[in-house]
């Protein structure tokens, strides 16, 4: 446990926040930034840098490094099976590439975990590695929680669909549920449901949307975890949301304080739900008359 944490890193913030946390918790880190994913200021930052189909460097690096975990952060577009078998066949049996291949990104993102672990190297969580960037229990925000029971629904609509390969992300109105995430992510989520406030198909008179964010039931946080920043938070405000529920110590509050701020700004609540929020939705079942 002496040896860094590893940091492969693809695109977004998230990669020199995990480092910036670890740095203050007195944990090394030393950056694999991905080449066409990782960002500019994480690629000045990178003790190293590799394509993503380069599979033998990327090993040979963290061999080299020796470190105590790897977090694998930042998202990363899919490359084509072909790319991939002629990447990974070195290392694993044809046949099963080939299933990783054809699998959703969640398949293919455990079997990049299973590699690393074949080579022995543990792979670690930002929500191990740094559990302060995890919203917390309660309040985040000065904006009191409203439309408690459009997030109960909410949360327990995702508890509903764990089993099943769909998004992170509900949006509910009152007793409605008017959208559910899917492989566009949030933020197009986000603008499906404006879109739909102003084409009339959500009544302007119904309540104000809640978004409601939350990780599937046993999903591997390692290699998917949700994360809500700045962003999030101005493309919810600019539909018309009343506030975003989030699963406590199940999702990343990316630029926590600036994410904090924009939600207090523009009056939305911000809200961390443990798991009884779910299970309230049981008494909210059928619309109030």
């Amino acid at each position: 446990m002496d040896g860094p944490v590893a940091i492969v890193a693809g695109g977004g913030a998230l990669p020199l926040e995990l480092a910036a946390a670890l740095h203050r918790r007195g944990r090394r880190a030393r950056i694999l930034a991905l080449r066409g994913f990782a960002s500019g200021p994480a690629r000045r930052a990178a003790d190293a840098a590799h394509a993503i189909l380069d599979a033998r460097g990327v090993l040979a690096t963290l061999t080299a490094w020796r470190p105590a975990a790897v977090a694998l952060v930042g998202h990363v577009h899919r490359p084509g099976p072909l790319a991939l078998l002629g990447a990974y066949s070195a290392f694993r049996s044809r046949d099963l590439i080939a299933r990783l291949a054809a699998s959703g990104d969640d398949g293919l993102l455990r079997g990049v975990v299973g590699l690393l672990e074949e080579h022995g190297f543990r792979v670690a969580g930002v929500h191990e590695l740094a559990p302060e960037l995890l919203a917390g229990e309660g309040r985040l925000g000065r904006v009191l929680p409203v439309e408690m029971e459009a997030a109960a629904r909410g949360a327990a609509l995702l508890e509903a669909l764990s089993p099943f390969d769909v998004g992170q992300a509900v949006a509910v109105s009152g007793a409605r549920v008017c959208a559910v995430e899917g492989p566009e992510g949030t933020d197009a989520m986000i603008r499906r449901v404006r879109r739909l406030w102003g084409g009339g198909r959500l009544p302007r008179s119904e309540r104000r949307p809640v978004l409601v964010k939350a990780a599937k039931r046993g999903q591997d946080l390692r290699i998917d975890i949700p994360v809500i920043g700045p962003r999030t938070i101005r493309n919810a405000a600019a539909a018309g949301f009343a506030g975003v529920a989030l699963r406590a110590g199940q999702t990343l509050i990316l630029d926590r304080a600036r994410t904090i701020a924009e939600a207090d700004r523009r009056g939305l609540f911000l809200f961390g739900y443990g798991p009884e929020l779910a299970a309230l939705a049981g008494g909210v079942t059928e619309e109030k008359p």
